[in-house]
């Protein structure tokens, strides 16, 4: 009994991870949909990928929309808008992450520092203290110099 328990752990732990990557990917959905009619248009992805400092013309977001939207409707629904986070390839990924490693990293020394951490969660609506933040650095600093640099980025993301 007890090691058929055992191996359904990993099983169930697996689950609830995908169910609160699932739960963030509702939130951050629900704050790009910016009327709230369960779908995102174009102008709401544009507008939500500047506004935390993305570069996203009116042409390319409708771009995205047209190659992920599913129901041929012209919006994006959760499940086009998941497949837009998610990416594509390895290669985009990547660049996706050195597009996001980007926009935390606003001091220009080729790190996230705490302070630049903090500006842009204020940018997401996160209040965050320069300590707190301190601490989420922490966690993936794998050098121990209190700052993120772009393989520790990639790890954290991960």
């Amino acid at each position: 009994m007890v090691a058929s328990l055992n191996s359904s752990a990993p099983r169930v732990s697996t689950y609830k991870a995908m169910d609160v990557l699932k739960q963030k990917y509702e939130r951050v959905f629900t704050h790009f949909d910016g009327n709230r009619d369960g779908r995102i248009s174009p102008s709401e992805l544009q507008h939500c990928i500047t506004a935390i400092g993305g570069e996203l013309s009116l042409a390319e977001a409708a771009a995205a929309v047209v190659s992920l939207d599913m129901d041929g409707d012209g919006l994006l629904g959760f499940e086009d808008f998941v497949k837009f986070v998610e990416g594509g390839g390895e290669e985009e990924k990547a660049n996706d992450l050195r597009e996001a490693f980007k926009m935390y990293e606003m001091d220009g020394c080729g790190c996230i520092t705490p302070k630049s951490l903090r500006r842009m969660l204020s940018r997401l609506g996160d209040s965050r203290t320069v300590d707190e933040c301190k601490v989420m650095i922490s966690r993936f600093d794998l050098n121990g110099d209190g700052v993120l640099n772009f393989d520790e980025f990639m790890v954290m993301m991960s």
